[in-house]
């Protein structure tokens, strides 16, 4: 669910997606998540299965608590994102108030999955150390230790990529990815239009400049015969 979801979450802030069409990046950042919400459920199945046959308490542990919230959230939030962002069906106002509510909650989803990954091999380490006492420092809690601050790390550095303005994506492309298939992109209609009118002007005002200027030949030449 860690590198999964990262993966869900820069996969807009990669300089070389930027080439690449905001439908595709769409169904890629919209995969990537069914991917690692698939896996949740899968290894959700497996604990509660492995904790039942081992006669193991389920749901006592802070780490369960957070990470059953961090996968409710996130089913939600992958919900949400199908039927607003990628179906063809919500208006473009809602779309756009609920973008950075949708940023938000799911770098706060993926900060929770970091703190249920840290509990996890935390309490994961308690319950199996046999070599000594988790204070006596034995290679396995050295290892956990390391691996924690890796992961922490690792989120830090996600994190921070989401949230840089210069690792966005460009708003140009955005803008070329938002026109339609097949038809004259947004703005270039109204640009068209706006350019010919101005053509338009332009050429009717050089008509009517025209005119007056045959018509002021046609008064000097009255006015020369009328004077002869």
């Amino acid at each position: 669910l860690v590198s999964v979801l990262s993966s869900a979450i820069i996969v807009y802030r990669l300089p070389w997606t930027w080439k690449c069409s905001k439908l595709l990046m769409k169904f890629i950042h919209a995969g990537l998540n069914t991917i690692a919400m698939i896996l949740a459920i899968v290894s959700m199945v497996a604990v509660f299965e492995y904790h039942n046959a081992s006669n193991i308490p389920n749901m006592y542990s802070l780490h369960s608590w957070i990470g059953l919230t961090a996968v409710i959230f996130y089913s939600l939030q992958l919900f949400l994102g199908f039927a607003v962002f990628l179906l063809p069906f919500a208006p473009v106002p809602l779309r756009a108030a609920l973008m950075p509510i949708h940023v938000y909650s799911g770098l706060t989803i993926f900060a929770t999955v970091i703190a249920t990954a840290l509990m996890g091999i935390t309490e994961k380490l308690i319950f199996s150390l046999k070599n000594g006492a988790y204070s006596a420092s034995p290679p396995e809690a050295t290892f956990v230790n390391c691996l924690g601050l890796l992961l922490v790390i690792f989120g830090g550095l996600i994190l921070w990529m989401a949230s840089r303005p210069h690792w966005k994506r460009p708003p140009e492309e955005n803008a070329k990815a938002l026109r339609p298939t097949g038809g004259n992109p947004e703005g270039t209609e109204a640009e068209s239009t706006m350019t010919d009118g101005s053509n338009a002007d332009k050429s009717d005002l050089r008509i009517s400049s025209e005119a007056a200027r045959k018509q002021n030949l046609k008064l000097d030449e009255a006015g020369q015969r009328s004077t002869m």
